[in-house]
């Protein structure tokens, strides 16, 4: 017991010791395994940063990978248009050469956004002979809009072309392709143009599958066999003419009207004449003969030979005679009245086809018949025969000439203004227009951007405005449905009119007039803004012409001498003014009888202190403008004053409109709040300006 005790400490101290020992070692693993801990930490975080690295430089590499495959994509379209260049002979030039970018300088070339590939070809009228070659235009295959139309292309449709999944619009009208029509067509496809060719074959049955098809022309060609029911497309045009197509029209196109399908003799049903339920269908044999024979008549075999042959003479007599008298017409319309070949094109917008483009311009040498000239700054490559290549129909007959809407392509339109009595020499015509061209340059002006002078044909070629005239707006589409102007929209025409006026006064000098302000010369843009059309024209006139009896628009001044000046323009747009607040038209129009003097009728109710009367019941509609029309109705009244040194000039027209509109925060004081401030204001004098 003693001994176990006297043993004990060292006992004790030696298990201290190996406790400590331990406990050392524990500790040093702990360290050890924290730095090891702390280590694999930090190698982690490398390693993701490194990661991250690598993520971005393969990225990186990725993106590099893929520029050249993008600028391989525009040389291969590069390619592919040098190599139609080379093997299609033109008459036109086309600066296509790897020396300038393809994207903004190539003629008919337009590219996507990024400027990476092509995607649409505008040549029309450009004189390209023989046929598309393949694995040409075919590999263009970002390509949605083809227009090669009015060239003199031939062979068959190349089928590559037309199965390029981008292709959305073909334009191949006018040429002189041959075969069948490809049945592999891109889904795509939402304008399909062959009219006017030598196409031969059916119209495919794959045709009925294109479901954002709507337009389909295949007119005056010679295409066989029945019409495929297109039942799953929602056309909005049709035409089928003049081929050789059989069988009876599709339910589904029973709704387009008879110029669709008139010139095909053994096609029958609605809206042609109804099919025979007893007629064979035709025959192979039968269906290849053009044109068909007839029939002979029964009673044919119960004439005589002489009377046959005595019929025959006197009918040969009577055509001598027709043909004859129609020759001695013809001559003598030839020699009084040269024939328009705009007209002739409005005929061939109608279903006929004129080849005599040469009586445009008779008269002038071959060398300058196609010198139409351009504006600075107009950006069109078209000339004289692209015009006379062009669609057109008849817009309106002015006091100048008459007004033609040209279809040169889908994304050219313009209008060909073809003036009477000019009686300008050529030197002081071109010296004029250059005058005309540098004035014209204001946002409120409709842009000229050709003419075209010879010794039978004059013509201005401008902008085309699809939103129409002021005319227009106020007096047409009378009917339901009707949107009538409103009061802030007359306002802005009639302020951008002025504008336009008073640039017109201000650059071309104080004896520079428009000389024909009316209604139908106030065109109107998209956002509804007011644009002048037909400026400076009266000085190249022999006279200034007087359309209608009543004063209309005229000064009175104007009605006297028969010579405008600035203050006449005034006047003008006064009457203007006074249209627009009452619609009521100055002049006949059609479907409207009523034709008052403006300016007088105005004064009379206003005298009688009967201003509510004056004003269209449209603009009665809404509220809080009443002040508003009747500072309007006194600058028109201001503007129509029967001595011309009391209107006041363009620009004092012009900063008493922008008088009118409220600062913007400000609403419009009502007609109650009017009356209340003073009860001797409830009607502006009106007699200050009478």
């Amino acid at each position: 017991m003693s001994c176990f005790l006297q043993e004990e400490p060292a006992n004790c101290v030696s298990f201290s010791s190996k406790s400590l020992r331990r406990k050392a070692r524990s500790e040093g693993l702990l360290q050890l395994k924290s730095c090891f801990s702390m280590f694999a930490s930090q190698i982690s975080k490398n390693i993701m940063k490194l990661q991250y690295l690598l993520a971005a430089v393969a990225f990186l590499i990725s993106l590099l990978s893929n520029f050249p495959h993008v600028i391989a994509d525009l040389d291969s379209d590069r390619q592919a248009l040098l190599e139609f260049a080379n093997s299609v002979p033109h008459i036109r030039k086309l600066n296509w050469n790897l020396t300038i970018p393809i994207c903004k300088s190539w003629a008919g070339i337009t590219c996507n956004k990024d400027g990476t590939r092509v995607i649409a070809i505008h040549l029309p009228a450009v004189g390209l002979f023989g046929p598309i070659p393949a694995n040409s235009i075919g590999k263009l295959d970002a390509l949605k809009v083809l227009s090669l139309r009015a060239n003199y292309l031939n062979g068959s449709l190349p089928s590559d072309l037309f199965s390029i999944p981008s292709l959305q619009s073909v334009y191949l009208q006018h040429n002189n392709f041959s075969g069948d029509i490809p049945v592999s067509l891109s889904p795509r496809l939402g304008v399909l143009d062959l009219s006017f060719n030598s196409l031969t074959g059916k119209i495919p049955a794959t045709i009925k599958s294109l479901s954002r098809l709507s337009v389909l022309n295949l007119q005056f060609n010679s295409l066989r066999g029945e019409i495929p029911s297109l039942d799953t497309l929602k056309l909005n045009h049709l035409n089928l003419s003049y081929n050789m197509l059989n069988g009876s029209v599709p339910n589904s196109l029973q709704k387009f009207p008879l110029s669709s399908f008139v010139g095909n003799s053994r096609l029958c049903g609605t809206p042609l004449t109804s099919c025979s339920l007893n007629s064979p269908s035709p025959s192979p044999a039968a269906d290849s003969l053009s044109p068909p024979e007839r029939p002979k008549t029964v009673n044919s075999k119960k004439l005589s030979t002489g009377t046959i042959i005595a019929i025959a003479v006197v009918a040969s007599s009577l055509i001598f005679l027709l043909v004859l008298a129609i020759s001695f017409c013809c001559l003598k319309k030839k020699v009084s009245d040269n024939t328009s070949t705009i007209k002739e094109k409005v005929a061939l917008a109608n279903g006929g086809r004129s080849e005599k483009t040469e009586d445009f311009g008779s008269g002038v040498p071959d060398a300058e018949k196609n010198k139409l000239v351009f504006f600075e700054g107009c950006t069109y490559s078209f000339n004289l025969e692209d015009l006379l290549r062009a669609s057109a129909e008849v817009l309106g007959k002015g006091s100048y000439g008459t007004a033609y809407k040209a279809v040169l392509d889908e994304a050219t339109i313009v209008v060909v203004k073809r003036l009477r009595e000019v009686g300008a020499a050529k030197k002081e015509f071109e010296q004029h227009m250059e005058i005309v061209g540098r004035v014209g340059r204001h946002p409120n002006i409709v842009p000229l951007r050709a003419y075209y002078y010879s010794k039978d044909e004059k013509l201005l070629v401008t902008e085309y405005m699809p939103a129409g005239s002021l005319s227009a707006a106020l007096h047409g589409n009378s009917g339901i449905g009707r949107t009538p102007l409103d009061w802030d929209t007359r306002l802005k025409i009639s302020l951008g009119a002025a504008k336009g006026i008073a640039h017109i006064h201000t650059e071309g000098g104080v004896k520079f007039t428009h000389g024909n302000i009316k209604s139908s010369n106030i065109l109107l843009t998209r956002d509804q803004d007011g644009c002048i059309s037909d400026f400076g024209l009266t000085p190249l006139m022999n006279y200034i012409p007087f359309k209608y009896r009543c004063a209309g628009y005229r000064a009175p001044e104007v009605i006297e001498t028969r010579k405008g000046t600035q203050k006449s323009d005034v006047y003008s747009f006064g009457v203007l003014l006074l249209e627009m607040l009452t619609a009521k038209s100055p002049i006949p129009l059609s479907g409207h009888d009523e034709v008052v003097d403006l300016p007088r009728w105005v004064r009379s109710v206003v005298r009688e202190e009967w201003t509510a009367e004056v004003f269209d019941v449209e603009l009665l509609k809404y509220q809080n403008i009443e002040e508003e029309m009747v500072q309007m109705l006194q600058i028109g009244l201001a503007c129509v004053a029967k001595v011309p040194d009391m209107r006041p000039s363009m620009g004092e027209v012009v900063r008493m409109i922008e008088d009118i509109r409220q600062p913007e925060g400000e609403t419009r004081p009502s007609s109650e709040d009017n009356r209340s401030k003073d009860s001797n204001a409830q009607t502006p004098d009106l007699n200050l300006v009478i």
